[in-house]
């Protein structure tokens, strides 16, 4: 019922309000947990793009812990980075991209950015809690238009509102788990008059179920709106994020396959304060038409203390001065404030009914960053530094956009979508990148102008199906460190250039009677222009250099069995889903001189690093008017860890080929009453041993594993 009435809201007319209903109906009921989107989404159009709504509250999921690969199990082609058990930092990718925190998605949280910086430095330090989320939209590289970068779309997190019905409200979640887990949610809200409210407090601990990975996170989130009339609502809200949280560091390839849960690293640490706020208007001046403004900004720092040395390193106590190496401290801090209004309008042409979408985007956003300081020979998570930093910068990204997108009707069953973008950025780095005399850096402003374009379509086959196409022009700006060189004798391209390319997509979607959900289509993701280093006159000169393509399919299908078996009057549900994507990501080009005429060490045909040719995931939910319990297998290919396709690990563990895993996970949703639930589970019942990623820098280096084993149990109440 709530999401019918969230569509209805944004409904302007009696035939467009039928048309998003009908279309959101097609993926399914509520309860499997993930349906497309309607023809909008507010006032941006979604008819003919791939897209996908989760609802977290609806699955068997493990919330206290994040756990992406079950809260994304549905979402075909989805590659997780599972290297960080405490559910801090969500690491997802599609289509070959890297899942390096989200960072090719563009991320938010109610609609607005909560990225360190979406140009420069587009990581998702911050995840919401995943027990405070109402539900996910997921808008594949369509997205490029109304949002802007990335290629892979567009990831953002509805957070729970106060209920319609009574003026408070009240919901908490404690969950204990393994390894010291102690999670513990609490919410409260309601509507009185005009106003609508909510507020959460969320807290998370626990040890890790590696060595040295203990780590604590504290939310606290606030949201107000005011009906200022009925067709005008105000809102404002406030997120506040605390997180403190040990780095074990990587292993060697040897130390995993002995113990993968051993630590060599105990004084690493990463401290993350973050703060995000916005203002917000709903406007609907008029049956035809819907405004939507939101005012937001991002303060926020990034602040890492360790022994960084490679893994192979031990960090062990000095006997000429009977103590710890010095630690290096690095602090990032981020300012970023941006305005984004986008207006919705229902026309006429060709004599039926049209919508026009537009919108306008001005954003700043600054960067300093202190790094390779020397700090503590302590062991806790002591910032304080003893010297200066070798690197002190000053980062800075501005940008302003324009979008149209127009739905032109053509047939009753026929709708054809195309949209332009006009992005204008200004990049700039300056400071310095060591203590001498040469390490002083100005790189100027650097000015772009962006023109993307789109077109999609969707064909309604049925009452029930449709098919939808849809191609768009993406972009990934400069990041500041592709503008900052790493030794004061490399050289930055003074024509470096955002890389470019495009998203096709398509795909048939719908249900079939009482038997099938299903969205099944194919992709080919084009990434020109990747940034890379080449040797040019005997330095390191980094520029465009690189291409890559991205081709493959994804599949979603779920069925009710008993449903199918017993017809509508059943009052047991046994449901068999399926989520499959094969993605072929290879590089096609890479200009380095260095390399081209050795055929041993050419890039290209390679695989791209970090892409799985092959992910599967699979569950079956019992369900009944008490009991919810489901079964999940998820089974992932092997990947490189760099464009050389490197298949030997090297000694410190940083590249090397990462073998394909398969992972089971079991869960269980017990109703006791109207009020009170007990969910539970095992997560990696089987105790894979297994991995998804290396790193040359924090939070390795190294190999670093997934999570062993874990059991879960969690005690929630509704009032």
């Amino acid at each position: 019922m709530a999401t019918l009435t969230a569509l209805t809201l944004t409904a302007q007319s009696d035939t467009t309000r039928a048309r998003e209903l009908r279309a959101a109906e097609i993926v399914g009921p509520y309860r499997s947990g993930v349906r497309a989107m309607g023809d909008t989404l507010g006032a941006v159009l979604m008819a003919g793009k791939k897209t996908e709504v989760i609802t977290p509250a609806a699955l068997d999921a493990d919330l206290s812990l994040n756990v992406a690969r079950q809260v994304f199990a549905k979402v075909p082609g989805i590659s997780v980075w599972e290297n960080d058990g405490s559910g801090v930092q969500l690491g997802i990718a599609a289509r070959g991209l890297s899942p390096n925190r989200s960072w090719e998605f563009n991320l938010r949280q109610d609609g607005y950015d909560i990225a360190a910086d979406a140009f420069g430095y587009p990581e998702g330090y911050y995840t919401p809690p995943m027990e405070a989320v109402e539900h996910i939209e997921v808008v594949r590289g369509a997205a490029s238009l109304a949002y802007g970068p990335q290629f892979g779309g567009m990831v953002n997190f509805v957070m729970k509102k106060g209920v319609a019905d009574r003026p408070l409200a009240f919901e908490t979640r404690q969950t204990l788990g393994a390894y010291g887990l102690f999670d513990s949610y609490n919410g409260l809200g309601g509507t009185k008059g005009k106003w609508n409210y909510y507020g959460f407090l969320h807290h998370r601990s626990a040890d890790g179920w590696r060595q040295n990975s203990r780590y604590a996170t504290t939310t606290v989130h606030g949201g107000v709106r005011y009906a200022v009339t009925p067709r005008m609502r105000l809102g404002l809200e406030y997120t506040r994020s605390q997180v403190e949280q040990q780095q074990p560091g990587g292993l060697t390839d040897a130390e995993f396959a002995v113990d993968p849960r051993s630590s060599s690293r105990a004084r690493n640490w990463m401290v993350l304060p973050w703060n995000v706020g916005a203002v917000t208007l709903d406007w609907r001046p008029n049956a035809r038409t819907l405004v939507d403004a939101k005012v937001y900004g991002v303060i926020a720092e990034a602040n890492k203390v360790g022994f960084v040395k490679p893994i192979n390193q031990p960090d062990t106590i000095n006997s000429a001065t009977n103590d710890y190496a010095a630690r290096q401290v690095d602090l990032d801090r981020f300012t970023n404030m941006g305005v984004e209004v986008r207006v919705r309008r229902s026309w006429t042409a060709f004599g039926r009914e049209a919508l026009l979408s537009t919108g306008i985007r001005g954003y700043g956003a600054d960067n300093h960053r202190q790094q390779q300081a020397p700090g503590t020979t302590g062991s806790d998570a002591d910032l304080s530094t003893t010297g200066d930093f070798a690197k002190d910068l000053d980062l800075g990204t501005r940008n302003a956009a324009l979008y149209v997108e127009n739905l032109f009707r053509v047939t009753d069953k026929l709708s054809v979508v195309p949209g332009v973008r006009l992005e204008h950025i200004q990049s700039r780095v300056d400071g310095r990148i060591n203590t001498t005399g040469t390490g002083g850096i100005d790189s100027g402003e650097r000015t772009r102008f962006v023109p993307l374009f789109g077109l999609g379509s969707q064909y309604q086959v049925t009452s029930s199906t449709q098919a939808y196409a849809n191609f768009s022009q993406a972009y990934r700006p400069v990041l500041y460190s592709d503008l900052t060189p790493s030794a004061t004798t490399d050289v930055i391209d003074p024509d470096l250039q955002d890389a470019s390319g495009y998203n096709i997509d398509g795909g048939y979607r719908g249900t079939l009677g009482e038997a099938l959900r299903f969205d099944v289509g194919g992709f080919c993701l084009y990434y020109n222009d990747r940034i890379g280093a080449v040797l040019k006159d005997g330095v390191n000169f980094k520029t465009n250099i690189g291409t890559s393509v991205s081709t493959g399919a994804e599949a979603y299908a779920e069925s009710d069995l008993l449903r199918v078996i017993r017809g509508r009057s059943t009052t047991t549900h046994l449901s068999l889903f399926v989520s499959y994507a094969y993605v072929n990501a290879r590089y096609t080009r890479w200009n380095n001189p260095a390399i081209a005429e050795d055929p041993t060490k050419s890039i290209a045909e390679k695989r791209v690093e970090y892409a799985p040719e092959n992910i599967l995931r699979t569950g079956l939910t019992y369900r009944d008017k008490h009991i919810s319990a489901t079964v999940q297998a998820n089974v992932i290919d092997g990947v490189y860890t760099d464009a050389a396709n490197t298949e030997t690990p090297n000694a410190a563990a940083t590249v090397g080929w990462i073998p394909g895993y398969s992972v089971v996970d079991a869960s269980f949703t017990w109703t006791l009453s109207e009020h009170i639930s007990l969910t539970g589970g095992v997560n990696n019942v089987m105790d894979e041993m297994y991995a998804t990623r290396r790193a040359g820098g924090y939070p390795g280096p190294g190999l670093l594993p997934g999570m062993g084993r874990n059991a879960y149990f969690t005690l929630g109440a509704k009032f």
